[in-house]
C-alpha cells in the first residue's frame, strides 16, 4: 500500500457494527490502538477468514469482540496459551493476541515467557494502561511508582515491570513499543510485527482516563495523550541550543519503535519437521 492508504482505509469495513456503541470510556487509548491494528491488517491485505483474534479478560479483552474476524474471548491470562495451540494447529491463520498489562504480565506471565521462548508465528499486542481498569482500578505490574490506585492508596511502591525487556530476554524474535499519540508509527510497527515470521511482541502505551487518570490528576484525554510525547522529549528540549517542537521525540527515557529483532527457527515449522522425521523413522523410510 502507498501513502494514500490512510484515505482509502475505512475502519467500518473491519468492525461488527451491530456490537456498537462500544463500551470504551471517552478518551481511552485502546480504541486508537485498535484502529492502528486494523489499518496495518488492511495494508497487509489479510483476508478476514484468515484472521484470528484471541483476547483475554480486561478492557483490552473486549476489543476483539468488535473486530469482524475469527475471534476468541478466553479466560484471564490465557490468551497466549490458547493462541499457541491455534497457531500450531492452523499455520494458515494470522493469529493475533490482544491483551493488557495485567492479563499478560500478572496471571498470564508464565504463558508470556514461554510464548516468547517457543517463537510460534503470532503477534501479541499488549495494551499497557498501568492499571486494572475494568475490575476496580487495582495496581498492575506496570503501574508507575508513586501512582495512586485502589490497592496503592498512598502511592505504588513496587518497581515497574519492563514488558519489552522481559520479551527480549525470554526469546521473542520481534519486540517493539509505541505510544498511541504516534498513530502512523504505531500502525507501521504493528505492520512489521504482523509480517515477521515468529513471535512478535508489541507494547502499546495506552491511556486510562477514567480510572487511572482521574485518580492521579493527570487531566482529561488531551492532556494525558500529550504527556506521552512530553515524556519522550530529549533532555535538551527547550534549551537555547536544544530542540524545537518538530524534532523527533526519541529520548532514552522511553525507547520506542523496534527494540530487538532476530531471525530464528519458528516453532511450528520445527515441530512439523520433527514430527515428519519421526513418522519416516517409524515407517522405515
Amino acid at each position: 500500500m502507498d501513502s494514500s492508504s490512510a484515505d482509502s482505509f475505512n475502519i467500518r469495513d473491519f468492525l461488527r457494527l451491530d456490537m456498537f456503541p462500544h463500551f470504551l470510556c471517552p478518551g481511552c487509548g485502546h480504541g486508537i490502538a485498535m484502529r492502528a491494528l486494523l489499518w496495518a491488517i488492511y495494508e497487509l491485505e489479510i483476508p478476514k477468514d484468515k484472521l484470528a483474534i484471541v483476547s483475554g479478560i480486561g478492557c483490552s479483552g473486549r476489543i476483539g469482540a468488535y473486530i469482524d474476524a475469527n475471534t476468541f474471548h478466553v479466560t484471564h491470562g490465557r490468551p497466549l496459551s490458547f493462541a499457541s495451540g491455534l497457531a500450531l494447529a492452523r499455520p494458515d491463520l494470522n493469529v493475533i493476541v490482544i491483551t493488557g498489562d495485567g492479563d499478560c504480565l500478572a496471571i498470564g506471565g508464565n504463558h508470556m515467557i514461554h510464548a516468547c521462548r517457543r517463537n510460534l508465528n503470532m503477534t501479541c499486542m499488549m495494551l499497557n494502561n498501568e492499571v486494572y481498569g475494568m475490575t476496580g482500578g487495582q495496581a498492575s505490574p506496570t503501574t508507575s511508582e508513586a501512582r495512586y490506585t485502589t490497592t496503592s492508596q498512598s502511592g505504588c511502591i513496587e518497581p515497574v515491570f519492563d514488558a519489552c525487556a522481559l520479551a527480549t530476554a525470554a526469546g521473542a524474535s520481534f519486540v517493539g513499543r509505541e505510544v498511541t499519540i504516534h498513530l502512523p508509527d504505531l500502525k507501521d510497527l504493528l505492520r512489521q510485527g504482523l509480517a515477521h515470521k515468529g513471535f512478535s511482541f508489541i507494547e502499546v502505551l495506552s491511556d486510562c482516563t477514567e480510572v487511572f487518570g482521574r485518580k492521579n490528576n493527570l487531566g482529561e484525554s488531551p492532556e494525558m495523550i500529550l504527556s506521552q510525547k512530553s515524556r519522550m522529549r530529549p533532555s535538551s528540549y527547550g534549551s537555547v541550543d536544544g530542540n524545537i517542537v518538530d524534532e523527533p521525540f526519541r529520548a532514552n527515557t522511553l525507547p520506542t519503535g523496534i527494540l530487538s529483532r532476530n531471525e530464528r527457527p519458528e516453532y511450528g515449522d520445527t515441530y512439523r519437521k520433527h514430527a515428519a522425521d519421526i513418522r519416516a523413522l517409524k515407517s522405515g523410510k
